[in-house]
């Protein structure tokens, strides 16, 4: 049986798993689906739109599925699409998407610290961290175990690449790629995200492969498409190296450097 504190106010037309348990002065709008598993502390608000998965915690004060913050958006149905295994720490607060792509989406296994925010159409990937008030802008997409610092704040319409640290306090207006180290504001390259690398289980080799990519992108004097060409004919072809390029060869708004 769901779990659910008198104080919360559920709408009769959600869809709440057995196994849900909501706490004290929560309130979940007509329409949201949550999946089995699912905590929600207290003071969590989950609006029309939302659809979360399995075994997410949201912790008090968060807030799930508004309308985005977006003069163009004029009341249309879209969505907020939350997968499975996430931690939303106190008033963290995820909008759903615009007529634009229709969705907000979330995967799984993400850490969301207090106070963060995800925009309209953003796109998180999975075993993302944003620290305490990180705030992405619209239509964002993080990759596979990105890291954001404390602070950092994230442009409409930027990409971040797999395996990618922010330092905090950092401003993104351009995309940065998979594996990297970047900070500050203006951000500035600061490395190979090394620690992160070996964390996750990157071999020596592949670790030197990209280490050759990085040198002829930051440290040669090459621009963005020569060094890519360098890369493709100085390089071994292995899954993390193609990966990077096609990132780059996707950017839309540059690339940082």
């Amino acid at each position: 049986m769901v779990k659910i504190h008198p104080t919360s106010i559920i709408g009769k037309k959600a869809e709440i798993a057995d196994t849900v348990e909501i706490g004290p002065f929560c309130i979940v709008e007509d329409g949201v689906r949550i999946g089995s598993g699912t905590r929600l502390m207290s003071s969590v608000t989950i609006l029309k739109g939302a659809s979360i998965g399995e075994n997410n915690t949201f912790f008090p004060g968060s807030i799930i599925g508004a309308v985005p913050q977006d003069l163009k958006f004029s009341g249309e149905s879209t969505e907020l699409i939350i997968g499975n295994n996430n931690t939303i720490r106190e008033c963290v607060t995820m909008n759903r998407g615009t007529e634009a792509t229709g969705r907000s989406l979330v995967g799984s296994k993400n850490f969301f610290m207090a106070y963060s925010h995800v925009a309209h159409d953003c796109v998180i990937s999975d075993n993302c961290i944003l620290a305490n008030s990180v705030a992405l802008g619209g239509h964002v997409f993080l990759g596979n175990y990105v890291i954001l610092g404390g602070l950092a704040g994230v442009h409409q319409f930027v990409r971040i690449g797999d395996h990618t640290m922010i330092g905090a306090s950092s401003m993104v207006v351009k995309d940065v790629i998979p594996y990297a180290l970047f900070s500050g504001n203006p951000l500035d390259y600061e490395g190979l995200n090394l620690v992160g690398l070996k964390r996750r289980g990157f071999t020596v080799d592949k670790i030197d492969l990209l280490k050759d990519c990085f040198k002829y992108l930051f440290k040669s004097g090459l621009n963005v498409s020569q060094a890519v060409e360098k890369i493709r004919s100085g390089v071994q072809s292995v899954p993390e190296v193609e990966n990077l390029l096609t990132f780059i060869s996707a950017s839309k708004r540059g690339i940082a450097k």
